[in-house]
């Protein structure tokens, strides 16, 4: 792995796969939707949309015909965070994929006929998450524990913002945020560092720009319930119970990934066994940390019927309180651990995920360390320090938050399990 920067601000970071003929890269933007302020709010997605309908010097067929023409895949995505577009090809290719990415990041014409077309595509996006209830109880979940922070909206915005959102406006926000200093170029395959650097700078090397600063950390998550506006009731009622958690570049976040694993993390986990196995509650029920940088959740998904809900709640809470009490027995930690090593390194064997690794490290400025690192990290956690987490996240205050039909149920019946609550019904 190697780091450069150019003189203009921009990062360029690169680790070789000499074993590969295939190149992975990634422009990660240091701009997500935490950064929005209410009037655009959706800007960052709606942006990643408007950056593949043309530039100064491609039409947006031919960003696409030139990367199909060699047999390459190009795509994009937003989070709270950050953005990146990326792209995967033969290492030949690597120019090719680094100017048309560079082309966007510069020289977007964000054109008034494109925003307007755009914001429909957008807007039957947002129907479609709405739709999908699987997919809106984390949403919910978000808005309820951050409640009042930019940090508890939803990516894609709403539709009310993105209704209303102008072209001038998209296009200021693409000015001040798209700037070198923000941006991060990841690639991982067969490549050499000075090479790769080169061609950066030959794209991007003139690209100027005024740095900007993020927003301040989130408030204290709200004890108050209230009532978001969302899809028709499905016939299933999706949970999410969560509460406080780790920030990203916490030092305690591999003991936090032990416990997460071993509660939640898989078929052998607590909740699988206890919730779905021995009870026939759930169908599906797992458990996920949700870092940022200056903040975190740690939470559990449950999907059940309306007449179970209240058993799930209670058996789940059941389980987190004995991990609170007692913590791991020898035979979960060393299971647990096996398994997110194992798993770390399976999931880092092609070249995008490697891209991915590296990219979202620099641009997060999370600690960036090797695989062997990140590995013995995992395997140095102690029954101690995974007790000490789970003090912290499984404590409470807990949100609750649910999608799906209430039957006749009054959400004040789940009060005793929880701190506040939100639900779509």
């Amino acid at each position: 792995m190697a780091v450069t920067t150019l003189p203009n601000g921009l990062r360029v970071v690169t680790e070789a796969m000499p074993d590969v003929r295939s190149v992975a890269v990634g422009f990660w933007i240091g701009i997500g939707s935490r950064d929005e302020r209410g009037p655009v709010a959706g800007a960052s997605h709606f942006l990643e949309h408007l950056l593949f309908k043309g530039t100064k010097r491609r039409s947006a067929q031919a960003i696409a015909e030139e990367i199909d023409a060699v047999g390459g895949d190009m795509n994009a995505f937003t989070s709270k965070e950050y953005t990146c577009f990326y792209a995967r090809c033969l290492d030949r290719d690597l120019p090719l994929a680094v100017d048309v990415l560079g082309d966007m990041m510069t020289s977007s014409l964000v054109r008034a006929g494109d925003v307007d077309a755009e914001r429909d595509v957008v807007l039957e996006e947002i129907s479609m998450h709405h739709d999908t209830p699987d997919d809106l109880v984390h949403s919910v979940f978000s808005e309820a524990y951050y409640r009042g922070h930019p940090l508890g909206r939803e990516v894609l915005g709403d539709e009310q913002t993105i209704t209303a959102m102008t072209r001038d406006q998209v296009r200021r926000y693409y000015k001040r945020h798209y700037v070198p200093s923000n941006v991060v170029v990841a690639v991982a395959g067969n490549v050499e560092h000075g090479t790769v650097v080169d061609c950066v700078a030959e794209a991007v090397g003139g690209w100027a720009g005024t740095p900007w600063r993020r927003c301040g950390g989130p408030r204290r998550p709200s004890t108050s319930r209230r009532r978001p506006c969302c899809a028709p009731a499905p016939p299933s009622r999706p949970i999410v119970l969560g509460g406080p958690g780790l920030a990203r570049d916490d030092e305690r976040r591999f003991a936090a990934g032990v416990l997460n694993q071993a509660l939640g993390g898989g078929m052998a986990s607590r909740l699988f066994q206890e919730v779905r196995e021995r009870r026939g509650l759930v169908y599906t029920v797992y458990s996920y940390n949700g870092m940022h940088a200056d903040a975190g959740t740690f939470a559990v998904y449950a999907g059940t019927t309306p007449r179970k809900a209240g058993e799930v709640l209670a058996v789940t809470r059941a389980e987190l309180d004995r991990a609170v009490a007692d913590g791991l027995t020898d035979a979960e930690l060393q299971r647990a651990k096996g398994h997110l090593a194992g798993s770390m390194v399976l999931a880092l064997e092609d070249t995008s995920s490697r891209m991915s690794r590296l990219g979202k490290a620099l641009i997060t400025g999370s600690p960036l360390l090797s695989l062997d690192d990140s590995i013995a990290a995992i395997e140095d956690v102690t029954g101690e320090q995974v007790l000490d987490v789970a003090r912290v996240q499984l404590s409470g205050p807990w949100t609750l938050a649910m999608v799906g039909p209430l039957d006749g149920a009054d959400p004040a019946d789940y009060e005793r399990y929880v701190a506040s609550a939100a639900w779509a019904a």
